[in-house]
């Protein structure tokens, strides 16, 4: 089973992101990220939903978000061809000066920033592919890391 994205342009008003859930639960379909923000029109909204599934599930989960009263229209992306960002801060255990020189450089070699100091810890917002911030995970977990927040995936098609 492949991953695959889905953009829905839909109203912009309370319970689109609830009814639109609320079908893949029925179908047993699994949202991997769902991101959802306001377009350039004040009145639609943008969902990105990435999903994993075979041909027949993703045509089922295309055919049914068309049916839901909300949806004005819904796109079956390419992954491969498809700017794909996500955001993420971390909050890292670093107690020492030595410890939070590391966190910088290697947020420096990330392209991220530090958003956050305190005594006792770090955060650091990292934006890019969903790759590029598990490496960063996985390259400061031996520090401790205390709070991971991710927005989960928003794509766009190239071109």
């Amino acid at each position: 089973m492949r991953p695959h994205i889905f953009i829905a342009l839909v109203e912009h008003e309370p319970g689109v992101l609830m009814r639109v859930a609320s079908l893949f639960t029925r179908r047993r379909f699994n949202i991997e990220s769902i991101s959802v923000g306001r377009t350039e029109e004040p009145h639609i909204a943008r969902m990105t939903i990435l999903t994993r599934g075979d041909e027949k599930i993703l045509e089922q989960i295309e055919k049914q978000l068309n049916k839901l009263v909300d949806v004005i229209k819904v796109k079956d992306i390419d992954v491969g061809s498809s700017v794909c960002r996500e955001l993420c801060i971390i909050k890292v255990h670093v107690p020492r000066e030595s410890q939070k020189s590391r966190i910088i450089q290697y947020a420096n070699v990330f392209r991220g920033r530090v958003v956050d100091v305190s005594p006792e810890t770090m955060g650091v917002e990292i934006t890019g592919d969903s790759d590029k911030v598990d490496a960063f995970i996985d390259l400061v977990k031996g520090f401790g890391i205390k709070v991971v927040a991710r927005t989960g995936l928003t794509a766009m098609e190239r071109g």
